[in-house]
């Protein structure tokens, strides 16, 4: 039998394949997909009014309070919404997903299989899509930081005496948050979407309220406003535009939570409520400001009664944890789908629900991003000093998305050059002009975003073609297993009992576990089974294209299993796989793993500097076992050690 590859349909199939065991998010139709993204997808861009509006207004900015500066700014806001989040992403790039499945990495996988492996162009887009996710690590951490403190620092609203509270207590929050992050999930994930919509209905009451004060505030929808004001002075229109990127932060999240709820209700949530509820804050924080412009020190939490701030507080730091939760878990995912793709080592990945796949918990990265939050929030110590390397991480990834769509659109869905060139044009534009004015704001603590990205694109690229030398070895030293097993079977060893199943990199060599086993113990099982797992390039393999196997006689297998970087390979499951599809059974208890250990030695080479050998070797070596990784039983696994320089 030769191998067979799996085959997709279409997208739907892959969708409700992701879905797992949890088919009730279909039953409740559309609207009910869409009040559940509410409380998943639109935390982090939900929040923005806690703290965007105020750094527009920044006297750091040399902005002066007047109604041309206030319809000016508004505008801005407006059609950075219009153009920035509906046009791009919810109606173009969200098109773009691979096999249901969205985010920077799935667009990355889109878009390499136009180029052949291992060229230039390759290259580059793997570049590009890597760095724009490892810039999201870095919005992982200033989400949670940035969120909450602003949240928090409405209690100076209600009295000065509370200032010195302001930084214990958003520590204390943020700890808690971390200390739950294991169950917080599965326990509180089915209250998220009613606690967002009261968010959003109720700020969007604040807003309407105000708009109702000064309802003049409307004209700003016209964007003769923005382009007067942006023309006036060219340099404080630049330094604000860094400031008005902060309402699109989480405009990424649309694209990447794409596989757990579909296009549509994701469209329906953000055009239906998410979008005109925040629309209608922001203008009305702006309609206040038109009366009121002694309040622009904190215009959210100035909207309501002083009766109403503590509420008021309350709610947004709820609302704050539940972005920075969504975030947090953003990062897991994307950890995750990196280990399977092969840019990071593995390490423990936990699954905190039963019923959802999607919920996981990666211990290592997340108390390394508590730890690195509670130093932000101690350095930074004020939401508007965040404010200022907040945009820089998010800009860049987004400005990374608008290049891989390109590529998308002109080679995978054969769009028309002239339509291609300018749609991309225009989303160029207005990107590169957000991502250049963050980057005026490097030194004033955008350099920390930026820093976070950088270190962990070293780590995942030295992991990455670290792992591609180290098979490059093994391939050199490695021997033919179609021409080794005819010279074994010739004059084979004494057979035994049970089975024995050769974990293996490379499904055409002989795995050096067996050539050890054949060397110090002299036998060979009754069984023998060569188990290759695969990573393929989409989110989820089914049941029943997981498997593939071919008979090598003299009862042999050569046994291919495939998953989806979206997935966690599963031995346990592939045995069963096994007795299911093909009646190959293996008890357990007759059955032992072997497998190789390696022991890397740092060699100086051309492909890698030797510095960066070692950095690689320091990783191979705190990475979590293949066998505990793969969830092979230790007590039926059998390690042999080989020996490889680089």
């Amino acid at each position: 039998m030769s191998l067979r590859k799996p085959e997709y349909t279409n997208a739907k199939q892959t969708r409700s394949i992701d879905l797992g065991k949890d088919e009730s998010l279909f039953k409740g139709g559309i609207f009910g997909l869409a009040l559940t993204a509410i409380g998943v997808v639109f935390g982090d861009i939900g929040t923005s009014p806690l703290y965007a509006l105020k750094a527009c207004f920044d006297p750091e900015h040399g902005i002066v309070m007047s109604t041309d500066s206030i319809f000016g700014v508004i505008s801005m806001i407006f059609w950075a919404f219009m153009i920035v989040v509906s046009l791009k992403y919810v109606l173009f790039v969200m098109r773009a997903n691979n096999h249901g499945e969205g985010g920077i990495l799935a667009l990355m996988a889109l878009s390499m299989r136009t180029a052949t492996t291992g060229t230039r162009k390759a290259t580059a887009l793997m570049v590009i899509g890597i760095l724009g996710a490892c810039l999201f690590y870095g919005d992982a951490v200033i989400t949670p930081a940035i969120s909450v403190l602003s949240a928090v620092e409405g209690l100076t609203v209600v009295s000065d005496s509370f200032t010195r509270y302001v930084i214990p207590s958003t520590l204390i929050i943020l700890i808690a948050l971390f200390l739950f992050e294991k169950k917080g999930t599965a326990i509180v994930g089915n209250f998220f979407g009613p606690i967002m919509i009261v968010w959003f209905v109720m700020i969007g009451s604040m807003g309407a309220y105000q708009i109702f004060q000064a309802p003049e505030i409307m004209y700003a929808i016209n964007p003769m406003f923005a382009i007067h004001f942006m023309s006036q002075d060219s340099a404080m229109a630049f330094a604000v535009t860094g400031a008005v990127f902060l309402v699109l932060t989480g405009a990424e999240a649309l694209y990447a939570d794409m596989g757990h709820f579909g296009i549509k209700p994701i469209q329906l949530a953000w055009f239906a409520m998410v979008m005109p509820c925040l629309l209608l804050n922001y203008f009305g924080q702006g309609a206040m400001l038109l009366h009121h412009p002694e309040f622009v020190s904190n215009p959210f939490f100035l909207m309501v009664p002083d009766s109403f701030t503590l509420t008021l507080v309350i709610i947004s730091t709820i609302a704050t944890v539940i972005a920075s939760q969504a975030c947090i878990s953003g990062a897991y995912s994307m950890t995750s789908q990196a280990i399977l793709l092969g840019f990071v080592p593995r390490m423990k990945v936990l699954h905190t629900s039963d019923n959802e796949i999607g919920q996981i918990y990666v211990p290592f990265i997340n108390w390394v991003l508590c730890l690195i939050v509670i130093v932000v929030v101690l350095a930074f110590q004020k939401s508007d000093n965040l404010a200022s390397a907040y945009g820089i991480a998010v800009s860049t990834t987004m400005l990374m998305t608008t290049i891989l769509a390109a590529v998308v659109m002109s080679r995978v869905w054969r769009w028309s050059t002239w339509m291609v060139s300018s749609i991309i044009s225009l989303f160029l534009v207005i990107d590169f002009g957000f991502f250049a004015s963050n980057l005026a704001k490097v030194f004033e603590g955008g350099w920390f975003p930026l820093a976070i990205g950088g270190v962990t694109f070293l780590f995942l690229m030295t992991w990455y073609q670290g792992r591609k030398l180290l098979k490059e070895r093994s391939v050199y030293n490695g021997i033919e297993l179609g021409d080794f097993l005819p010279s074994l079977l010739a004059n084979p060893p004494l057979r035994v009992e049970g089975t024995a199943i050769f974990l293996t990199a490379h499904i055409d060599l002989v795995p050096p576990a067996l050539l050890h086993n054949l060397k110090h113990n002299r036998v060979l099982h009754e069984r023998v089974i060569f188990l290759k797992v695969s990573i393929w390039d989409v989110p989820r393999v089914a049941e029943d294209q997981k498997l593939a196997v071919k008979d090598l006689g003299h009862n042999m297998y050569l046994v291919r299993a495939i998953y989806g970087f979206k997935e966690t390979p599963d031995i346990g499951q592939v045995l069963l796989l096994l007795k299911q599809q093909f009646a190959i059974e293996c008890p357990l208890m007759e059955t032992s793993f072997f497998m190789a250990r390696d022991s890397l030695v740092a060699k100086e080479i051309p492909q890698m500097s030797l510095w960066r050998e070692l950095l690689f070797i320091w990783m191979m070596q705190n990475a979590s076992r293949a066998a505990d990784f793969f969830k092979v039983d230790p007590g039926r696994l059998i390690e042999l050690g080989t020996k490889i320089e680089l």
